[in-house]
């Protein structure tokens, strides 16, 4: 029997009582400060805001929704809302008005808690959803109500709602691949099971501090950087700002930093730079690799610093084997919205460059229709897959059977050892006309080292009976005014000749054939918060 969500943070809390549960960096120029919550305090503030919930007529079963940034009051509202028995309906800080309205709306959200500087505009949504009744702001500001302000000074009747472990207690929106959202319905029992596993293949510890960067607000955050960590009675430091991110885990002597591939992407090109301009970082890397990674480990991160852990999207494995060849362990994870999110996890010094590792204890993995090389589509079964979508039952039969099986959409094969290696979305391959199929990301990471990219987007191009392989690159002026380049015309002339140098690393038939396959991009991609580009706003228009 699994235990709710509530019941578990309050015994977290109890057990750790004073000791920092929360840190969040506030910087003001070059000056950092932050905002800390114990354990103890984090229980006593929800708690006071799961009464106020409760005297706005707040009950099982309600839907109430935050909309803001990771912060304390976003973790307050949020153990208040399961303190109450409600479900939270956590929002992508950068929703527009009336793309937050229309999931308050499916949602049936009676309550919205944003941050203060949205609350002007997302108020208006009152008028418009007819179940909303109030939006408060999270936080404290000029002439606007927040939740601080409404909090109860006496708690002697907190709500003691006992959710039954099958009860809802997140609905977590995702995007689909035209951009509609859908509503993923999480139980207690699948995310509290996705934490046991997760502890199980993934050690944390009360001793640890981590950081992330990944916000709450998607299930990969919520789960993996708040959740978890708490349960396991560890501190938290969340923060946005990239700039400082290093300096952040420095100065709190951080032993594990949660982020996305792009993330490491960008501090393994940083670290090769930093080796191969030092002849004697050059010497170590090849001669001590690991001495150069403890010396690289006590000046950028800390002592104490423990592994990387990487997901939301796919991890090159040249940057995975170039971190633990220097003895920086990278554990990368595998999973969906749908699966709470965990379905694989990998050791920090897994052996396996791509993989992904082993199903969590209690998931189970299988490869559907595989073909000759044993890429299949992934399938899934465990108590941490979601039952369906919220008020979408075709998209709930689109992906799960009867059996519990849900269909991932992802291509994958399944090793001897029961590892996992991914290959890309289904949707995303390229199918040649010779039946060969090429895999984007694969393409995109080889251009990806091209100095004058930025960032590059791979995709079909061409009749549907004979596509050929084109890309999107977004390039790196910077680089390229260093080589005198200032126009796109210039910049496509240059970038090809170095595309066709870099694509010899690639098989003939996944390289573009031409300069006309190549568009220069006037502007970044539009990303997801993840820093995900958002595919489908530019392969529908192909």
């Amino acid at each position: 029997m699994y235990p709710s969500i509530p019941e578990f943070f309050t015994r977290s809390a109890l057990e750790h009582g004073r000791k920092t549960a929360l840190r969040i960096p506030v910087t003001k120029g070059r000056r950092i400060t932050y905002q800390r919550c114990t354990y103890q305090e984090l229980l006593s503030l929800s708690t006071r805001a799961a009464v106020w919930l409760s005297s706005q007529g707040v009950r099982e079963g309600d839907r109430v929704a935050i909309l803001g940034r990771p912060s304390v009051s976003w973790a307050m509202a949020f153990f208040a809302i399961q303190k109450v028995g409600a479900v939270a309906v956590p929002l992508d800080a950068e929703l527009q008005t009336p793309e937050a309205g229309r999931i308050l709306m499916e949602s049936e959200t009676s309550i919205l808690l944003c941050t203060p500087q949205r609350h002007e505009e997302l108020r208006t949504l009152v008028d418009k959803v007819p179940s909303l009744r109030q939006v408060l702001a999270l936080d404290s500001a000029s002439g606007i109500l927040s939740l601080w302000d409404v909090l109860p000074t006496v708690t002697d009747e907190p709500p003691d709602a006992r959710p039954d472990a099958q009860a809802l207690a997140v609905l977590m929106y995702t995007s689909g691949t035209t951009g509609d959202a859908k509503g993923v319905m999480l139980s207690h029992r699948n995310i509290v099971s996705n934490i046991e596993g997760l502890l199980q293949r993934m050690r944390f510890t009360p001793a640890d501090r981590v950081v992330t960067i990944v916000p709450w607000y998607h299930i990969y955050g919520l789960t993996l950087t708040l959740l978890t960590p708490l349960w396991a009675g560890a501190q938290v430091t969340y923060t946005d700002d990239y700039r400082n991110l290093i300096d952040v885990v420095r100065r709190n002597s951080s032993t594990i930093l949660v982020g996305v591939p792009k993330l490491y992407h960008a501090l393994w090109r940083r670290l090769r730079d930093n080796i191969e301009n030092q002849p004697i970082r050059r010497l170590l890397h090849r001669r001590a690799p690991r001495l150069l990674g403890r010396i690289l480990k006590r000046r950028l991160l800390s002592p104490t610093f423990r592994f990387f852990a990487s997901g939301g999207a796919p991890l090159a494995p040249e940057v995975s084997t170039a971190l633990r060849r220097l003895g920086l362990g990278i554990s990368e994870g595998y999973g969906l919205t749908e699966t709470s999110p965990l379905i694989t996890f990998c050791e920090p010094f897994s052996t396996k460059p791509g993989s992904v590792g082993r199903p969590l204890p209690g998931v189970e993995v299988r490869i559907d229709k595989p073909d000759t090389s044993g890429f299949g589509e992934v399938v899934v079964r465990g108590p941490n897959v979601t039952s369906g979508y919220y008020r979408n039952p075709k998209r709930t039969a689109e992906v799960l059977s009867e059996q519990g099986w849900l269909h991932t959409g992802d291509l994958g094969r399944l090793d001897q050892d029961g590892e996992l290696f991914l290959a890309g979305r289904m949707k995303h391959v390229i199918v040649l006309e010779t039946g060969k199929n090429v895999y984007p990301e694969e393409v995109e990471w080889e251009l990806q080292q091209v100095p004058g990219i930025q960032e590059v987007l791979i995709h079909g191009t061409g009749p549907a009976d004979r596509p050929s392989v084109a890309a999107m690159v977004y390039p790196n002026w910077e680089e390229l005014r260093r080589q005198g380049i200032t126009t796109p015309e210039a910049a496509q002339e240059t970038l090809w000749h170095a595309i066709r140098e870099a694509q010899k690393n690639l098989a003939a038939y996944k390289r573009l054939r031409s300069k006309e396959a190549l568009t220069v991009m006037e502007k970044p991609f539009e990303k997801s918060t993840k820093q995900e580009i958002k595919r489908h706003l530019y392969t529908q228009k192909r």
